[in-house]
């Protein structure tokens, strides 16, 4: 009897042991494009998935918000067969987000987002551009024409063929741009587009690979770090600086627009196109400008800043309606002002100055943007603002299940709106 009993134990916690925790949740709305009208009803559905196979009688709690900020709506619906409904609606432009929470056996929890958008096209400012604002960032551009560019070129071991690649430094107002620079090797004299690369958050070497497979496809390339840091040093250099020097820079200085730290990272923008339309091999016409969060938004900024731009690629950009809670909205990266918080005025007056939604009024070169539905970084409703500002030919690739990522497709349409543009710049030309 007793060893029936220990067989029976056994066999019970080796069921315990094995039991699978593979649980799948997520949110969709019932539109494919999850874009609606203000004042229509969105369905969203939650699924909850085991292994595979639909989950019977499992309850999930919701909440529904405007992008992640009040007002919201919430409550528990029990997933029968694997689903349920839940249902909304905004009647001002905006998104919509549904969070599903599933708490599982074994304090297992499963969190998913949905999105759906409500009239994006109509997304508004939430504030003017400063009256003063093309003022202050001449006198910034003024200040940097002082500064002689003073470039310095190291060889550096380029990655692929037939490309030559150099450590770039090149003088600035405070630290200087520090880049990787990369030209097809016997390149000739005004035959060549120049595309300028810059980071997302964070703090790193510049990057040689990417510079140098856009020379390979034929341009000038610059890839510079948003610090104007040294390339090329061991990872604890970095580290040490992210931890030191460099810690919590993003919201640094946001009490006046003279202490912003993002000061000096766009006057570099401006050198560092200073020093790409200053190369005998530039065609005198094409720059393009990419990159992605942080880069996305210094995408925007420069050509906002710097009238040599033609194109660019912002990807998931940060950096948009710094002062969205004034019309109800959350903004985005580098969250200047908090959600909920009540910011002193002149703070909300500093970042105006530092908004991509401003910068890129300013603006006539074409680009492509691209969002997700579900990033909570970078919010779509932030992109929006930015977006409808732009008033260049532009297009916005769209990731409904996408957070805060360029996904295999974003990239791919980035790459592909770049080589139009120069494409239809060479043609141009003829």
């Amino acid at each position: 009897m007793k060893q029936r009993i220990l067989v029976a134990l056994v066999a019970l916690v080796t069921t315990w042991a094995s039991a699978s925790t593979n649980y799948t949740l997520c949110v969709t709305a019932d539109r494919p494009d999850a874009i609606y009208k203000q004042g229509e009803t969105v369905t969203f559905t939650i699924k909850l998935l085991l292994d595979k196979e639909p989950v019977n009688d499992a309850v999930a709690n919701w909440t529904l918000s405007k992008d992640g900020v009040p007002p919201t709506t919430s409550g528990k619906v029990k997933l029968a067969g694997g689903s349920a409904t839940v249902t909304g609606k905004l009647d001002e432009p905006g998104f919509l987000q549904c969070r599903a929470v599933f708490a599982g056996p074994n304090k297992l929890v499963r969190i998913a987002l949905g999105g759906a958008a409500i009239d994006p096209l109509k997304i508004k400012p939430s504030m003017p551009v400063p009256a003063d604002f093309d003022e202050f960032w001449a006198a910034q551009k003024k200040k940097l024409a002082t500064v002689p560019l003073n470039p310095r070129l190291t060889p550096v071991k380029s990655p692929t063929k037939d490309v030559d690649c150099f450590d770039l430094q090149a003088d600035s107002v405070g630290a200087p741009v520090s880049g990787y620079f990369a030209r097809p090797a016997g390149a000739k004299p005004k035959s060549l587009p120049a595309i300028l690369l810059v980071h997302g958050a964070g703090v790193r070497s510049s990057g040689l690979g990417g510079a140098a497979v856009w020379a390979q496809k034929g341009l000038l390339a610059l890839d510079i770090n948003a610090h104007g840091i040294p390339n090329g040093k061991p990872e604890q250099f970095y580290t040490d600086l992210r931890n030191g020097e460099l810690k919590d820079y993003s919201r640094r200085g946001r009490e006046s627009r003279e202490t912003i730290y993002f000061r000096g990272m766009f006057v570099r923008l401006v050198r560092a196109l200073d020093f790409l339309t200053a190369q005998p091999e530039w065609d005198g016409r094409t720059v393009v400008v990419q990159g992605s969060s942080q880069g996305g938004y210094q995408s925007l900024v420069a050509a906002g800043l710097d009238p040599r731009v033609t194109f660019f690629a912002a990807g998931v950009p940060a950096g948009c309606d710094h002062t969205g809670f004034k019309a109800g909205r959350v903004n985005g990266w580098p969250h200047f002002i908090a959600t909920g918080e009540t910011p002193a005025p002149n703070v909300v007056e500093a970042v105006r100055y530092y908004d991509a939604m401003n910068f890129i009024t300013r603006s006539k070169a074409d680009g492509i943007v691209t969002v997700g539905f579900i990033d909570t970084t970078c919010p779509p409703s932030s992109v929006y603002a930015a977006y409808n500002a732009i008033s260049g030919k532009k297009r916005i690739h769209i990731d409904i299940a996408a957070g805060h990522t360029n996904t295999p497709k974003a990239v791919e349409a980035m790459r592909n709106a770049i080589l139009a543009h120069v494409e239809a710049m060479k043609k141009t030309a003829k």
